[in-house]
């Protein structure tokens, strides 16, 4: 399932949301040179986070083998800032132009709900709490981990409390048979975590290399925990589709409504 949209107006213009993209895209281009080596290895060796380099476990200057004929020494940058810089880099076109879109379709609406500077402290306090939850999961490891999975997890943990009714427009692949259906956000968002918690205790025996799932875990709960403490009742007001409350599904009527 991928989202191609939600029936989910926008009340302020997304300035938060677009700029976090805009910090991706930056970060991609000029760090870790749209993709091409040696800018992608050495970005992700300098600035990725390496959860064992962190917990002091992995002495700093260590060289450490990333692929073939790729080796990172450790060090390069304070361990501590990687858990920031981490969050704006990432592995690959697919890796990158995937999380953007997911930040794309359900960050602006979190975003009417905080506004535009709680909501960007709360994206970066989600995208911690993420590297926490993967680093506590794999304290040994030597493997970076980039990518603002984590923090977008968050934003997604949010958006399912704050919208659980509205609909999100999926493209559904099923072997040749491909369609699009539209289902209720705590439904497609819920899935995704459950999928996402499967994977990790799946992976927990691992090295930490691949799919960072606890750091999706960790996000997703830090989102729906930290939400009280940043949503705005005064935008949220503004909403009309947010809660539980029974209330009419959104029609192309809602493109009418004014953004602030």
């Amino acid at each position: 399932m991928f989202p191609l949209r939600d029936d989910n107006p926008q009340i302020l213009r997304p300035i938060a949301t677009c700029l976090l993209v805009a910090c991706n895209l930056a970060a991609w281009f000029y760090f870790q040179g749209a993709g091409t080596e040696p800018a992608l290895s050495t970005s992700v060796c300098r600035l990725g986070l390496i959860p064992g380099v962190l917990l002091q476990r992995i002495p700093d200057g260590l060289p450490l083998a990333l692929g073939p004929g790729t080796v990172c020494r450790t060090g390069e940058v304070p361990a501590w800032q990687t858990a920031v810089t981490s969050m704006f880099l990432h592995g690959g076109w697919f890796h990158l132009l995937g999380n953007l879109w997911f930040l794309w379709i359900f960050g602006n609406n979190v975003e009417d709900a905080m506004g535009h500077l709680r909501f960007t402290a709360f994206y970066l306090l989600c995208g911690l709490a993420a590297a926490g939850a993967q680093v506590a999961s794999h304290p040994d490891s030597a493997v970076p981990m980039v990518g603002a999975s984590g923090a977008v997890g968050g934003v997604m943990g949010a958006y399912v409390l704050l919208y659980p009714r509205v609909h999100v427009h999926l493209l559904m692949v099923l072997g040749f048979y491909i369609t699009r259906i539209a289902v209720p956000a705590v439904l497609m968002l819920g899935y995704w975590f459950v999928l996402q918690f499967v994977g990790g205790l799946a992976g927990s025996g691992g090295s930490g290399g691949g799919v960072a799932f606890w750091a999706h875990v960790g996000g997703f709960v830090a989102g729906a925990v930290l939400l009280p403490v940043f949503r705005d009742s005064e935008f949220l007001a503004m909403h009309p589709y947010h809660g539980w409350r029974p209330r009419g599904l959104p029609t192309r009527s809602w493109r009418r409504i004014r953004r602030f």
